[in-house]
């Protein structure tokens, strides 16, 4: 066995003793979700909604084509956050709710919670996938696995600590993440520098563009940068740590501290791109940059820096799972169709619904394998959340904002989005203009529906009105 293998394996098996570990201390429903969490668990959790695969081996990505611009996938992400923090990380928390679609109840109504539950956890899902995918590939690289095998015994692993210890085991395994994440990415920063010359060295030997950050282009900046503000607020994911802080200063508190650590990170890698454009300027595929890298460093350091990407997919796999298993239990099972059930069977039900988000991930990761339907699926994800914030907001300052209007708004947001993505998939444009992308269009739509339906489509009176 390689030493890249075995120090992966062992991360793989610290992180599963950390999720039994952390079992003993979820011994009720509102504790396999999160309640009372202090700020080092709240930024330990909800980091991993940000820091996934993407902000490694996709920013480096962009980093070997473009440069330092690639780092503004977790800038525009660290915005995102900053903006949940200072306008809606307060007034979230004080509405007693573990839930996003339990905050746009409190504001429409409950037949909207039960609508934006479904589609949040198609979000989940879909995100949850493409993490699948990442974990899967690096099985196969790292141990040789064919896919399948590596996404069947990595996804059970997951699915497992998950399960194990709920916010708790997300929360403990997340500080491990983190800490190997960064410390592998700064780890691998050295390294690779030292064999380009250091900055100096990549100022010789690149164009001045890949040290602009505009170089990616301004259209596709401010199309993340918008999809940040608007998803950062509807992120079940990254959200739920907050929704379950001990009070709303921690809250708020934790939000800033989560958005300061993340923006940083994609500078890192988008730097690890840079060297591998000009160790490997020729490279078929930039998404072979950071693997392509790491497999010419020491064993024990490529080891280390793999180790670092892993935690990354694991960061995110676990929150996303527990948010799906959360939306379904909580907004549908316990809201809608078992509003007496005991904490046991609400307990019960989590860990079930839990294990088929997992399941489903699963499953859909090896059927999209070698498939680029997956980016698009996740694309339109993404589209639907941010779109989805745009209805919550108009609930909140638009007294005229109706559940029937804000429900029509939401499935004609869907319809919109995931037609604007299944076009640019197949024409390889958008249906308008080149950049007219899926967020501009959602963000519009969601906008300009809510508004009309709620105005021509009115609630039923409620019993006793």
């Amino acid at each position: 066995m390689s030493w890249q293998a075995l120090i992966i394996l062992l991360y793989l098996a610290l992180t599963l003793l950390i999720g039994f570990a952390a079992q003993k201390k979820t011994k009720s429903a509102s504790s396999f979700h999160g309640v009372g969490l202090g700020i080092l668990m709240c930024v330990a959790a909800g980091t991993g909604e940000w820091l996934g695969g993407t902000s490694t081996t996709g920013v480096s990505e962009y980093g070997y084509e473009f440069g330092l611009s690639g780092a503004w996938y977790t800038i525009a992400n660290g915005i995102g956050v900053i903006f949940l923090a200072l306008f809606f990380a307060k007034l979230y928390r004080s509405l007693e709710t573990v839930t996003v679609p339990g905050i746009i109840e409190k504001f429409i109504g409950v037949d909207a919670r039960l609508v934006s539950s479904i589609l949040l956890t198609f979000v989940m899902i879909a995100v949850g996938t493409s993490q699948v995918v990442a974990a899967g590939t690096l099985g196969v690289a790292v141990f040789g696995m064919e896919y399948v095998t590596a996404v069947i015994i990595l996804g059970t692993g997951f699915i497992v600590y998950t399960l194990s210890g709920g916010m708790v085991a997300v929360g403990y395994t997340n500080i491990l993440h983190l800490a190997t994440m960064y410390g592998g990415v700064l780890l691998a920063v050295f390294l690779a520098g030292k064999d380009v010359g250091g900055i100096s060295g990549m100022q010789a030997a690149l164009p001045d563009s890949y040290f602009s950050m505009t170089a990616i282009g301004m259209p596709k900046v401010s199309s993340w940068i918008i999809a940040s503000l608007l998803g950062a607020c509807t992120a079940q994911a990254g959200i739920q740590p907050i929704l379950a802080a001990k009070d709303v200063h921690v809250a708020k508190n934790a939000s800033i501290i989560t958005a300061f650590v993340v923006a940083p990170f994609g500078i890192l890698t988008a730097l690890l791109g840079m060297a591998a454009k000009i160790k490997y300027p020729d490279l078929a595929n930039a998404k072979q940059a950071l693997p392509t890298l790491m497999m010419d460093m020491h064993p024990v350091a490529g080891g280390i820096v793999l180790a670092s990407i892993m935690a990354a997919v694991l960061s995110t796999i676990s929150p996303i799972i527990l948010a799906s298993g959360t939306m379904i239990t909580k907004d549908i099972y316990q809201r809608r169709l078992r509003p007496d059930a005991t904490d046991a069977q609400v307990l019960w039900m989590s860990r079930v619904t839990t294990a088929i988000a997992g399941v489903l991930c699963i499953i859909i990761s090896i059927a999209l394998y070698d498939s680029s339907r997956i980016l698009d699926i996740v694309y339109f994800a993404y589209t639907l959340r941010g779109s989805i914030f745009v209805v919550l907001l108009l609930g909140i300052y638009w007294k005229h904002t109706s559940e029937r209007g804000a429900i029509c708004g939401m499935f004609v947001t869907a319809a919109v989005g995931l037609f604007w993505v299944v076009w640019k998939s197949v024409t390889g444009v958008y249906p308008i203009h080149p950049g007219f992308s899926e967020t501009y269009v959602s963000v519009a739509t969601a906008l300009a529906a809510t508004v009309l339906f709620s105005l021509t489509v009115k609630d039923k009176p409620k019993l006793g009105q």
